[in-house]
């Protein structure tokens, strides 16, 4: 009998497939995991847009880690979408009450096309209950300007973020930097 990783992405559900729960769920797929999802938002987005996210309930997003956790067992989690304070919360405490250690977080902050996808006051909560749990953190530029309030030029400010985000409690930090958003020197 094959024994397949048991893999959990809590995120949004993005619509048009091209991140999200949608493009977790292919990535573990491609890598021969078993995958299951914990959806936090849903979207009504495409490759131009998010028009529309309408949050699940905090104790829905519970209910669902819970089922999973206390049924099928999970080996690993990657967290993208959170969108709110409260799911941060019920997220957080989830994870610590099942003793989930291999998480990856995402934080999926910004779309691409300017929309918000974590509302602001969300960002302590982040920062306080939910990096201490991270195995491996891995905002872009974008994510740890505003994580950190301040901008991010060149790769040296890319690698000094990434010390500064570490102190939030993650045990590693990758800053995922496209060639193009940093100045050369």
């Amino acid at each position: 009998m094959k024994t397949y990783i048991r893999t959990l992405t809590i995120a949004g559900s993005d619509s048009g497939g091209g991140a999200g729960i949608q493009a977790d769920l292919k990535t573990f797929a491609a890598l021969g995991t078993y995958g299951m999802t914990v959806i936090t938002a849903l979207t009504a987005q495409n490759t131009r847009e998010v028009r529309s996210i309408a949050a699940l309930s905090p104790a829905f997003v519970g209910d669902q880690i819970d089922v999973i956790c206390e049924d099928i067992g999970v080996d690993g989690v990657k967290i993208g979408m959170l969108f709110e304070a409260k799911i941060i919360e019920v997220v957080a405490s989830r994870l610590k009450h099942h003793k989930i250690k291999k998480i990856i977080l995402d934080p999926v902050m910004v779309a691409k096309s300017g929309s918000v996808l974590l509302k602001t006051d969300a960002i302590d909560a982040l920062k306080g209950l939910l990096l201490p749990l991270i195995e491996i953190f891995t905002p872009n530029i974008k994510e740890a300007e505003i994580l950190l309030n301040r901008s991010i030029k060149t790769a040296a400010d890319a690698k000094q973020a990434a010390v500064e985000l570490r102190a939030f409690g993650a045990q590693s930090v990758l800053v995922v930097v496209i060639s193009k958003s940093l100045q050369r020197p």
